[in-house]
């Protein structure tokens, strides 16, 4: 029997879902941006410098302050996820034009839960610990199915 689902998470599931919808987005954008810019890192460059400008913007909006004392504790790999951001941003606009949207985001998806499942069973990074299970696997193997699907499609 499936649980019902609480507001507040169907709430957060329903952002994680359009957040999904407007990476589809993102691709193809950077992947015009770099046509005009000359190279998929210079659109990574231009894309981040205006999602840079956006955020200081919000931040100034919303008064949000960063608590110093807490970001001199954060361990060396806490500083890392614009890295993630770059490599993501960056291997989207060059492979939209050789693969397409809907494969590209497929495989980066893939290589998103695969690396999920196994952060998850660790406990990495400061994680609750999500055991690695069948089930995972098969819901693994169905994604990638139907990146193969979509790609053959």
């Amino acid at each position: 029997m499936v649980k019902p689902v609480s507001q507040p998470v169907f709430l957060i599931m329903t952002i994680l879902v359009l957040a999904g919808a407007a990476t589809a987005f993102q691709g193809p954008t950077n992947a015009r941006l770099a046509l005009a810019a000359g190279s998929t890192i210079n659109a990574a460059f231009v894309s981040f410098a205006v999602g840079t400008i956006v955020l200081g913007l919000v931040v100034l909006f919303l008064q949000a302050r960063p608590d110093a004392q807490a970001l001199r504790t954060l361990p060396w790999w806490g500083w890392l996820g614009g890295l993630y951001g770059c490599l993501l941003v960056t291997a989207l606009a060059w492979g939209v034009p050789k693969l397409g949207v809907a494969t590209t985001l497929v495989l980066a998806i893939s290589g998103q839960m695969v690396m999920g499942v196994i952060l998850d069973h660790f406990g990495a990074l400061g994680t609750q610990p999500h055991p690695v299970s069948l089930t995972r696997i098969a819901g693994i193997a169905l994604v990638i199915g139907g990146m193969l699907l979509v790609r053959r499609g």
